[in-house]
């Protein structure tokens, strides 16, 4: 080779490094992109306002008073062209700024309005990002309703452990249908459920949904099984790379993972998905922040399975798992293991609506107290009442009703003055709890 030839070799090389180096030096653009689509209003007299993302967001949406504003915030995202919307009132404007790689979306607003919390709706071209507000002249600052996600684990081809006479997937079912039906009947609390009926949902869709769903908080709900029909009892369970105990260990191992190989490491996810594990690394004071939650949260259910007298506890404490529906970055997540269906006083427990109404009143209720703790701004519970309203239902009885909040009949009857009357579907019922 001729030194000429081997020079200009050399210098093409060189160019081509340098161009490489050039591309990794740029600033790395928002991989979302996020476009008005319309207003539209519907039956309920509610107005859906629709935007347009290439994939899910990361998403903080909260609502201000003084001037009366929603604000939805749009991680790694940027604005596709000039934001030009049409005005419905109570809408006085929808405007939008970019601040580093974040969308900063603004809804001004005539008054006080109350809102769903905005939820993303996945496409095969594109994302909505989906808000309703409706205005309500009998309230006096923005308001929302709490989102509870609530995974009844397994279903399907999945029937998770198997017990003498009864499946993990059908318990976990029940105890979520008797959980949501306290949330959807009190005020405040709107439920959602990861699956209502006996399908498969793989665990990649579980966290996922629960974030397009705009949850506030995620409830996974299991049942144990074990080689060894001594081994009885419930236990609460937050994410964690490493195990708190052997029990934990071969769960996250064995259960609740694609294999045992990649423990809860997020398999191949669709382009229009959120990458949780990525999140991770670039949201890492969300993240501990959701961890610390998510103890908080575990505790607080802890405290009340302890209560029930019909309910052991496996472990005493708040236990630690590779478990993947938990790996939300910033969404309170918890597992709870209601018991061993292959032992046979926690199946006969669980087969049985009383014992899973039990587990359920647990839930409800660590999950009611952990919203003293860590209220929720634009909620009913930022306010920290005394009371909580439930809305009598078809059927209802009071004895089945202070089960389910942890009351006394006579409780019920004093605050609410029941005495010698009855109550009827559509009543409004105030209990302290």
């Amino acid at each position: 080779m001729s030194p000429v030839l081997e020079l200009t070799m050399r210098i093409n090389k060189l160019k081509f490094l340098l161009g490489i180096l050039c591309i990794f030096a740029l600033p790395i653009e928002a991989s979302n992109q996020v476009s008005f689509n319309n207003v539209s209003e519907l039956e309920s007299g509610n107005l859906k306002i629709v935007f347009n993302l290439d994939k899910v967001a990361l998403i903080n949406s909260y609502a201000l008073d003084d001037p009366s504003r929603i604000v939805i915030d749009l991680k790694n995202t940027s604005l596709n062209g000039p934001l030009k919307s049409e005005m419905f009132d109570p809408i006085k404007l929808i405007r939008a700024s970019e601040v580093g790689s974040t969308v900063r979306i603004v809804i001004d607003l005539k008054g006080s309005v109350y809102w769903k919390k905005p939820w993303q709706v996945k496409h095969k071209d594109r994302v909505d990002l989906i808000l309703e507000i409706k205005r309500d002249k009998k309230i006096s600052s923005n308001l929302r309703d709490i989102i509870v996600a609530i995974d009844a684990g397994h279903g399907g081809r999945d029937p998770g452990s198997v017990g003498t006479n009864i499946l993990e997937k059908d318990v976990t079912l029940l105890i979520a249908k008797e959980l949501e039906r306290t949330f959807k009947n009190t005020y405040g609390y709107k439920p959602v459920m990861i699956r209502s009926d006996d399908r498969y949902v793989g665990l990649n869709d579980r966290y996922q949904n629960a974030r397009k769903m705009g949850a506030d908080l995620f409830v996974s709900i299991h049942a144990d099984g074990f080689r060894l029909s001594s081994v009885k009892g419930a236990s609460v369970y937050v994410w964690s790379e490493e195990a708190s105990s052997i029990t934990a260990a071969s769960l996250s191992k064995n259960k609740l993972t694609t294999s045992p190989e990649i423990k809860s490491k997020i398999g191949k996810l669709d382009v229009r998905d959120f990458d949780e594990d990525a999140a991770r690394t670039l949201y890492q004071i969300a993240y501990e922040a959701k961890i610390d939650n998510s103890v908080i949260l575990a505790e607080k259910i802890l405290e009340q399975l302890k209560t029930d007298p019909y309910t052991k506890m496996h472990k005493p404490n708040v236990e630690f798992a590779d478990f993947r529906v938990l790996k939300s970055i910033d969404i309170p997540s918890v597992l709870i293991e209601s018991g061993f269906i292959t032992n046979p006083d926690d199946a006969k427990r669980l087969e049985g609506k009383a014992g899973r109404r039990m587990i359920a009143r647990s839930i409800f209720l660590g999950i009611h107290n952990y919203f003293k703790i860590k209220p929720k701004p634009n909620t009913f519970m930022a306010a920290l009442p005394k009371f909580v309203q439930y809305e009598i239902q078809k059927g209802d009885v009071i004895s089945e009703i202070a089960i389910r909040f942890g009351v006394t009949i006579d409780e019920i009857i004093n605050w609410n003055n029941l005495k010698n009357k009855s109550i009827y579907p559509g009543q409004v019922i105030q209990i302290a709890i």
